[in-house]
């Protein structure tokens, strides 16, 4: 489309008399594009020269700017390597014209402006290696290398940093390089020899682009921002780099990385050096902690600059001055460095964009994103504006009243109107900006109270205060920390709860700078700290579940095992290999298993929710593992022969009632009828493939990693306990079942629940385990079942008036009559509730008698899921506080701990005498 019919703006001719001349040289301009010809040569000297220099050219800009611009860049490929440098030149000065003008007229939008010249310098970079590359393989110095290789550079590729990255190089930018090769195209005793050649053609690629001769320059080139550019050569081999950036990389780096991608020679090679850089780059935890880098990057900067002090139009520096375009990217690449190590979608190059998924996704309000983006763009209009006067790499405001006169006629509009709407906007930038990289300069600092000093006085003795950096953020909170702590119902109790949890810390310096960026987490930590220790030590252990505090649905319901599962496997997709999916599913798991228990102490959920999640937490991490790990385990020895296995989930796992340290049950089934072994490189037979499997599963659950344990199993309850395999085949178990098995075993299959493996197998398992209940004597179940709980009493002794499971009319006493319930009128349903309604049809207790088993289960299974996470044990009625005290009266709806100790005794007694009347001891045990 003609740039005349696209003109909505058009600039004012500060010299009349140069604006006409240009307009004489263009005798084909008009109307409009007259006036467009005018205003930019009459404000800009550097256009007006422009203009007579391609003046016979300019008509094609006229007629298609996005065509002239594409037929420049395309002409280029057709040039011999020796006319390349003047050809190169006469390019950019045609494209820097076009861009000029439709960005003076309105025509290109901010991205079509930055875009077209980014797009311009990676075509430019890229035939500049091309060119330095193969002047050195005619002469013979990159061994092992052809012609033929110069189509993906030979292995060197040049990565596009900052703005070029971005997409978004200002009118007169620099660009930024970071020149690598790959040297595994290379054999080891050529390696030395192909870094010397190709150092010496990204040297010629430099000079190709830099070096100002009669017809101009093409681009500044720096390299600068390579590892170590002082002592390292001009292009690094990726291994070299990779090991720079794992031990060495700094925080300003990691920003820079951001905005990196491949824009010139083997771009393969440079994709998977970034890809090998991710860990690197986004870290796997929220890091807070840059946001204090960022600032004192700022300050840097600004100290260097001698930048301090009052906005003040005249000279201010529009990129890093205050409310300057570099507080706008530092606020956006920040907090893309803290959240996008978890979250790919803020993985974006360009500032707009960023700030617009980050709004998106909840970290930066709506309202503040779009001021900035706002800001941003008129900003950079402005830096243009700055810079096509003489083509200068300068980002000052002008100085003299004539220089900003000249910069708002170039800008079309008044003077003062210019200067009102340059403060305002670098007023509203630094105002919105500043806030986040320095909360304590704008908030005031809360009055310290009167606190026991003895314990503040150990604090700097704990592990998480070790570092410098550790202690100074600290400091910084400490005022308000113990502030928030004074306005708790007993600040002292607080106080000592939230010392343990500080004691407990092994690091400091991420939390805290979580800490200071969400000062509302601190309330958090304090209610958890003062109500139940046991979640605070896990919270001590685990700090990194605080990412999912500030995640956006931390508070939202919680989701039931499916979504989960769901979740859970596209995390593990993304896992690099199978060592990172079980740190991914640990990880994955800690803030889950927090998220449950902050919403019980909260009372968004009760305790039959609760036990409910715990569970559809641990199956998730079965069902969504088991895949993971019969991949893994294919490898070597084959895909599973047969139908594969079925994983079942028994006791609390099975019910859906487990607590915060719940273990897992476990029992796996497989079917291989007619299969004699796998089919892997080291095959196995069937029986001995299934039982490695069930292994590398409990190892998948169980093992210690970096990033802790999921679940400890057991696998007892399998067919033969100990003495039998860790799986079981299905003929076997059947036939187990049907003729071995004792009544013990049967009441645990009233439990039993497929929770992983074949969906058709675990459907028939299923239908086994239906027919298989009620086969059983009555009397013989009635005579076992006593028999059971008469072991179990001798063997286990409560601890302790508190102890929920242990002892008579306890839940160990209750669940032996709900299962014996099931097992008499071959119930399938699992939980403890229907048990006991079983119980009553079968006749075993009367109406009065389920109702006072109903009653004993219910506030015992409060109490018990309380316990967990208050002590992790039975609970120490001096120890747990008045906020544990307070939790319970909630839970149990008695209030006082002597009322409900008295109430635990009435319930218990009543369910103790209703079973004793249920399961009279008996002599004797059978099969």
């Amino acid at each position: 489309m003609e740039l005349a019919s696209r003109i909505t703006r058009l600039p004012h001719p500060f010299e009349p008399d140069r604006g006409a001349e240009a307009r004489a040289a263009c005798p084909e301009a008009e109307g409009y594009l007259a006036r467009l010809i005018e205003g930019a040569a009459g404000c800009s000297p550097h256009l007006l020269a422009l203009i007579h220099k391609e003046g016979d050219w300019l008509p094609a800009a006229f007629a298609d700017p996005e065509g002239a611009v594409a037929a420049e860049t395309a002409r280029l490929d057709t040039l011999a390597p020796d006319a390349l440098g003047a050809e190169l030149r006469r390019a950019k000065r045609r494209v820097a014209l076009t861009i000029a003008l439709a960005d003076l007229a309105g025509a290109w939008s901010l991205e079509e402006v930055t875009g077209t010249l980014t797009r311009f310098a990676d075509h430019a970079v890229g035939l500049g290696l091309r060119a330095g590359l193969a002047a050195e393989l005619r002469r013979g110095r990159l061994p092992g290398q052809d012609e033929a290789a110069l189509a993906e550079g030979c292995g060197a590729f040049a990565l596009a940093m900052g703005k070029m990255g971005a997409h978004e190089l200002n009118y007169s930018s620099d660009i930024d390089l970071i020149c690598l090769f790959d040297e595994g195209r290379y054999e080891n005793g050529e390696v030395q020899e192909a870094r010397a050649g190709l150092v010496r053609a990204v040297r010629r690629m430099t000079a190709l682009l830099a070096e100002q001769t009669e017809e101009g320059y093409v681009f500044r080139t720096d390299l600068r921002l390579r590892p170590d550019p002082s002592v390292t050569p001009v292009i690094l081999g990726m291994n070299v780099a990779e090991s720079y950036y794992e031990s060495l990389g700094r925080t300003w780096e990691r920003a820079a990385y951001v905005k990196a991608r491949p824009c010139a020679g083997d771009t393969a090679a440079g994709g998977r050096f970034l890809e090998a850089l991710r860990p690197f780059v986004w870290r796997k935890h929220l890091d807070f902690a840059a946001i204090e880098d960022a600032h004192a990057m700022r300050l840097a900067i600004r100290e260097h600059k001698g930048l301090f002090g009052p906005i003040t139009l005249p000279g201010h520096d529009m990129k890093l001055g205050r409310g300057g375009i570099r507080e706008i990217e530092f606020f956006t690449q920040t907090r893309q460095i803290i959240a996008g190590g978890r979250d790919p979608d803020l993985r974006v190059r360009g500032t707009v964009e960023g700030l617009r998924v980050l709004a998106r996704k909840g970290w930066v309000p709506e309202e503040t994103a779009e001021k900035l983006v706002a800001h941003y763009r008129a900003h950079r209009e402005v830096e243009h504006r700055v810079q096509m006067l003489r083509d200068q790499q300068t980002h000052d405001l002008p100085r003299s009243d004539e220089g900003f006169a000249r910069l708002a006629a170039f800008m079309g509009v008044e003077e003062e109107a210019l200067r009102r709407d340059l403060f305002d906007r670098l007023t509203e930038v630094h105002a919105l900006t500043e806030d986040f990289f320095a909360p304590d300069a704008a908030r005031p600092a809360p009055e310290i109270p009167e606190i026991d000093t003895s314990i503040t006085q150990r604090w700097p003795t704990y592990p998480a205060l070790r570092s410098s950096r550790a202690v100074a953020i600290f400091e910084r909170l400490k005022p308000d920390i113990l502030a928030r702590l004074s306005r708790t119902a007993r600040p002292e109790e607080a106080l000592a709860a939230f010392d343990g949890f500080l004691a407990g810390l092994p690091a400091g310096v991420q939390l805290f700078a979580l800490f200071e960026a969400n000062p509302h987490l601190i309330d958090l930590v304090v209610d958890i700290a003062g109500t139940a220790p046991a979640l605070a030590r896990y919270l001590s252990r685990h700090a990194g579940v605080f990412d999912a505090v500030i995640a956006g649905d931390f508070f939202e319901p919680l989701p039931d095992a499916e979504e989960l599962t769901q979740t859970l496997a596209a995390q593990l997709a993304e896992a690099e290999d199978y060592e990172r999916q079980l740190d991914t599913a640990r990880r994955w798991a800690k803030e889950v298993h927090f998220r449950i228990g902050v919403h019980l102490l909260r009372g968004q959920i009760g305790c039959a929710e609760a036990g409910g999640h715990y569970a559809d937490l641990a199956e998730a991490c079965l069902r969504a593992l088991w895949p993971a790990v019969v991949v893994e385990f294919a490898r070597k020895h084959g895909d599973p022969p047969g139908r594969g296995a079925v994983v079942l989930g028994m006791g609390s796992l099975g019910a859906r009632r487990m607590t915060s340290v719940s273990d897992l049950d476990l029992i796996v089934i497989y079917e291989a009828e007619g299969v004699e072994q796998s089919d892997g490189r080291r095959p196995l037979s069937a029986r001995a493939y299934y039982a490695r499997l069930t292994q590398a599963l409990v190892t998948a659950m169980s093992a210690q990693t970096a990033e802790g344990r999921l679940y400890d199993v057991d696998m007892r309850l399998r067919p033969s306990g100990r003495q039998g395999p860790v799986a079981t085949s299905r003929a076997s178990f059947e036939a187990y079942q049907r003729r071995e098995a004792w009544v013990w075993e049967h009441l645990a299959l009233t439990r039993a629940r497929p929770v992983a493996g074949g969906a058709d197998l675990a459907q028939e398992v299923e239908a086994f385990r239906r027919t298989v209940l009620g086969r059983k004597d009555r009397d013989t179940v009635l005579r076992e079942a006593a028999a059971m709980r008469a072991r179990v009493r001798a063997a286990k002794t409560p601890e302790g008036p508190w102890d929920a499971k242990l002892g008579p009319g306890r839940l160990q006493d209750v669940d032996l009559v709900a299962q014996t319930g099931a097992l008499l009128a071959a119930e399938p349903s699992r939980n403890a509730a229907d048990g006991l309604a079983a119980a009553e049809r079968a006749g075993l207790v009367d109406a009065e008698g389920y109702a006072a088993l109903a009653e004993a289960e219910r506030l015992l299974w409060q109490v018990q899921l309380a316990s967990k996470l208050l002590s992790e044990g039975p609970l120490d009625a001096d120890r747990i506080g008045e906020g544990g005290a307070a939790f319970l009266a909630r839970l149990t709806g008695i209030e006082g701990l002597d009322a409900l100790q008295a109430r635990l005794d009435e319930v218990t007694a009543r369910a103790a005498a209703v079973i004793d009347a249920a399961l009279p001891e008996a002599e004797g045990a059978e099969k």
